[in-house]
């Protein structure tokens, strides 16, 4: 009889553990949108290397302060402190074909920003079978993430946006199309310094930024540890 019951109970129990639901971090999104550039949907893949993590350096450079340096090459962007200071945020940036170079200003900025992905890019996904909205409203599932910093040349816009990401893992790669990406909790924090009508230098391909004189001399410990 004991056999009987404790028999029944456990395939009730089994039957149970598969009727349910998984629970929200055991469902895995890497299925959305995997051959594209955007995602729709906030995900975290897996832990940001410490290298692209904010640190405060000694930068050489003939920059004045509030001036922002994005290197694509080696994936980071410097805010220019001051004299042999700056802070270094990791960035994701173009991928093949969608890399560029130029100086250029903050032309704007918008905090949750809504996103309204160009023509060309809704055909371009469309292409692939991905749907885009014509306009996302901000929040955390929008692919501009949390702040956006609108980039102008000749006072028009470059369609091109210094912003936040739902995808952090991204950053350190070659994955977008041309903007230039951080992870929310940094571009809130530059989004705080930088000011409307920066100068915000792009190397990268092509070399339309010019010379540029910056040396990064490695992690300032101290200002790292105690700020100042």
């Amino acid at each position: 009889m004991f056999n009987t019951t404790f028999r029944k109970a456990a395939v009730a129990v089994i039957a149970l553990t598969i009727a349910l639901p998984a629970p929200a971090s055991a469902i895995s999104l890497n299925r959305i949108q995997t051959t594209s550039d955007v995602t729709l949907v906030a995900q975290q893949r897996k832990e940001v290397p410490e290298k692209f993590k904010r640190k405060v350096v000694r930068l050489t450079t003939d920059e004045k302060p509030g001036t922002i340096i994005i290197d694509t090459n080696n994936k980071f962007l410097y805010y220019v402190e001051g004299k042999n200071r700056a802070t270094r945020y990791g960035v994701g940036v173009g991928r093949e074909g969608f890399g560029w170079s130029g100086v250029v200003k903050i032309g704007r900025k918008a905090e949750w920003p809504e996103w309204r992905p160009p023509a060309e890019m809704r055909r371009r996904e469309a292409a692939k079978g991905h749907i885009l909205p014509v306009m996302q409203e901000g929040g955390p599932d929008n692919p501009l993430g949390a702040r956006a910093m609108y980039l102008y040349k000749g006072g028009r816009d470059t369609i091109f946006r210094i912003h936040g990401t739902n995808q952090p893992w991204t950053i350190g790669l070659n994955m977008s199309s041309g903007c230039i990406r951080m992870m929310n909790k940094d571009v809130e924090h530059l989004y705080e310094r930088a000011a409307i009508g920066s100068k915000v230098i792009v190397i990268g391909p092509g070399n339309r930024q010019g010379d540029v004189s910056f040396d990064d001399k490695g992690v300032d410990i101290l200002r790292t540890i105690f700020g100042g």
